[in-house]
């Protein structure tokens, strides 16, 4: 049997999730899919890569140096389809939960250049580390210094709630309103920690999600609550959904990012008209 990618990409993912059920989740196969590739990288290699037990997976001494390497081959990997994307006639914009929100169509029209095609991307990078997009809109810092960043503008934090919840009868909530609630928070892309009940009490139980959709199943069942940019109430209404505003909520940064070593034609225009769209002068 030889390396594949899909050997290479499931071992990082399940030392970035620290899970296989969570590995599975982010690369959106099963995790028996997960297992059978790792599995099939130690084959491959003949050496064992990770010691597991039913908690949690760790690496074994070979596992990390070979691990460097999967990381080194799939940047290498994400390089050349950049290259090759570079004579692409249209732009591609990821995202993990919404573009610009109510922004987006604004930018769409002012915007000259090749045609802006969003494309939504459940990772950290917003599709970027995977060569989906070209540039990305990301509401949480990138500290890799592979990626150049600019800050487009701010959003402020809505509750997202069930119809049939007494919230959903209020205009705007605090956080304190949601307290003695189940809230659900995706830690890999989303926006919300535990942080922002500070100082007051934080969450009765927190519900771990894996994407906006589940999220959003999650809170229209009444199993959760949410918090949430005002972008992603404007991007994704769904039924039996409400959203409320919060008051004296931190606001949301909102910012381009895009691989420094190849950012893609238009890009200044891109945030400067990106900005606009925000109305705010950055």
């Amino acid at each position: 049997m030889s390396v594949e990618l899909r050997h290479l990409r499931a071992l990082v993912a399940v030392v970035d999730a620290g899970t296989f059920t969570d590995a599975a989740a982010a690369l959106d196969v099963s995790q028996a899919a997960v297992s059978r590739a790792v599995a099939g990288l130690e084959s491959a290699l003949g050496v064992r890569l990770l010691e597991r037990n039913t908690r949690h997976v760790a690496l074994t001494s070979t596992g990390t140096q070979v691990l460097v390497a999967a990381r080194r081959a799939l940047d290498e990997i994400a390089h050349l389809h950049r290259i090759a994307e570079q004579s692409r006639s249209e732009l591609r914009v990821g995202y993990a939960w919404a573009a610009l929100g109510k922004h987006t169509r604004r930018l769409q029209r002012a915007w000259t250049g090749p045609p802006l095609v969003f494309v939504q991307s459940n990772t950290v990078t917003a599709g970027l580390g995977e060569g989906t997009a070209d540039v990305a809109v990301v509401r949480r810092a990138l500290t890799d210094p592979r990626f150049g960043t600019a800050l487009i503008g701010t959003e402020g934090r809505c509750a997202a709630v069930s119809t049939d919840s007494a919230l959903a009868r209020r205009r705007t909530l605090r956080f304190s309103d949601l307290a003695r609630y189940t809230v659900a928070i995706d830690d890999r892309t989303g926006t919300t920690t535990l942080e922002l009940w500070e100082p007051g009490p934080a969450p009765v139980a927190v519900r771990a999600t894996h994407g906006v959709d589940e999220w959003l199943t999650l809170i229209a069942a009444g199993q959760a609550v949410g918090v949430t940019s005002e972008a992603t109430a404007n991007q994704n209404p769904r039924p039996g959904v409400a959203y409320r505003m919060l008051r004296q909520a931190p606001r949301i940064e909102v910012w381009l990012a895009w691989w420094r070593d190849a950012p893609p034609d238009g890009l200044d225009d891109l945030i400067r008209l990106s900005r606009a769209a925000y109305d705010r002068t950055l």
